[in-house]
């Protein structure tokens, strides 16, 4: 028994096993709980970086999906957040609920894991916490469905369900499923919420499942990462590629053109005929022309700001450097190239979706990632270009005209 608010439930606790959670494509048994991952097990043995360790883990686009009369719901979970050593704390990862398909209430979690990371130092410590319980109370009567939306930027491990009534697992919405993969813009940093990220965003104005596969840091043309978009059923597909080559100024141009090739080579080995999109880059004016890698502004840190600097020199293009501008008429000219003989791939500007305009209304924070109302103009515009009866998406069932 419990008291919340001055009422009395009688708590059925729920395993959590992958049947109640959409959006990952691993479980791991730890010895807290259940950790939810968005690359499978063979990718992470394949990896040795750690970004793309803790962006796997966070949960973006995970989220619980039951069925159930309960009028009120529990969670335990151990969070694990970041710190940045000058910078402003970091604001706590959000739950959102969604009840019939509607917002319904927002909560976090207490207590967790911190690593703290120093930029200037290159090293990171970790503070071990307890775990936490986010709490919602007062859904309606009768029977309904609920999904709880995991913290899109908390590396989070799930403990215990609770709930006033038995709780089976959601039934199959009958929409189709949208893999999406990106860089941190799509993984949603800065963005307020887990169904704030752009891609919630257009998957629920486009009326369909969102999987994704945005890995902040990480969008690097890995064949571990094509591996598990192939294998990973759906019925269309996106690759938002370009933005993190250039930050870590990671291959030349002569690189670049055979990875993207190869990537999509092996998307297309389990997605003969799927509808395939790539994406450029949003615009992001420091690296419009200029190459990488990026670093901290570190004078802006001592001033508490987090912002990002491009380090590169505009004339080492001649050298095979890349810049936003050359990675946007690489993918176009790949995607001509290849469609000719593949008419369901498709091509989308990404300044389309944010461009110079939008850069004047809304500035880039920190001089790479997009605030809220950014997210929100990104969702709309790609449901829009993408999911509209003339778009390389088409009008699936259910969806709504932004």
């Amino acid at each position: 028994m419990d008291t919340e608010h001055g009422m009395r439930h009688d708590w059925i606790t729920t395993p959590v096993t992958a049947a109640l959670l959409r959006g990952a494509l691993d479980i791991e048994h730890t010895e807290h709980g259940v950790l939810p991952h968005r690359l499978p097990a063979r990718a992470r043995a394949q990896n040795t970086d750690g970004q793309l360790a803790m962006a796997e883990s966070q949960p973006s686009g995970v989220r619980l999906a039951f069925r159930t009369r309960a009028t009120a719901v529990e969670l335990d979970a151990l969070r694990t957040k970041r710190a940045y050593v000058g910078a402003p704390a970091r604001p706590d990862g959000m739950y959102d609920l969604i009840v019939d398909g509607r917002p319904a209430g927002q909560g976090s979690v207490t207590g967790g894991n911190v690593v703290t990371v120093d930029l200037t130092a290159g090293t990171a410590e970790q503070e071990f916490g307890p775990a936490g319980t986010v709490r919602f109370t007062g859904l309606p009567a009768g029977d309904k469905d609920v999904e709880i939306w995991l913290p899109h930027n908390e590396t989070t491990e799930l403990i215990a369900l609770r709930t006033d009534a038995p709780v089976e697992p959601a039934r199959d919405p009958g929409r189709r499923v949208w893999l999406h993969h990106g860089s941190s813009i799509s993984h949603g940093s800065d963005a307020a919420s887990p169904t704030g990220i752009w891609p919630a965003l257009a998957a629920s104005l486009g009326g369909v499942e969102l999987i994704n596969l945005g890995l902040a840091g990480s969008a690097l043309l890995d064949p571990f990462t094509a591996r598990a978009l192939r294998d990973t059923p759906a019925d269309l597909v996106s690759v938002k590629l370009g933005i993190n080559v250039v930050n870590l100024d990671l291959m030349r141009l002569r690189a670049f053109g055979p990875a993207v090739h190869g990537f999509l080579d092996t998307i297309r080995e389990g997605h003969p005929t799927t509808p395939l999109l790539v994406v450029s880059p949003i615009l992001c004016p420091m690296h419009e022309d200029t190459p990488g890698p990026c670093a901290p502004d570190f004078g802006g840190m001592s001033a508490g700001r987090l912002r990002f600097v491009a380090m590169g020199d505009p004339a080492e293009r001649a050298s095979g450097k890349l810049t936003l501008g050359v990675i946007r008429d690489e993918l176009s000219r790949i995607v001509k190239q290849r469609a000719a003989d593949d008419p369901n791939l498709h091509y989308l500007d990404g300044r389309d979706l944010y461009g110079e305009t939008d850069s004047a209304e809304l500035p880039l924070p920190d001089g790479l990632h997009p605030d809220a109302a950014t997210h929100r103009r990104i969702g709309e515009r790609f449901a829009r270009l993408a999911f509209t009866a003339d778009g390389p998406f088409g009008a699936g069932p259910g969806m709504v005209t932004p």
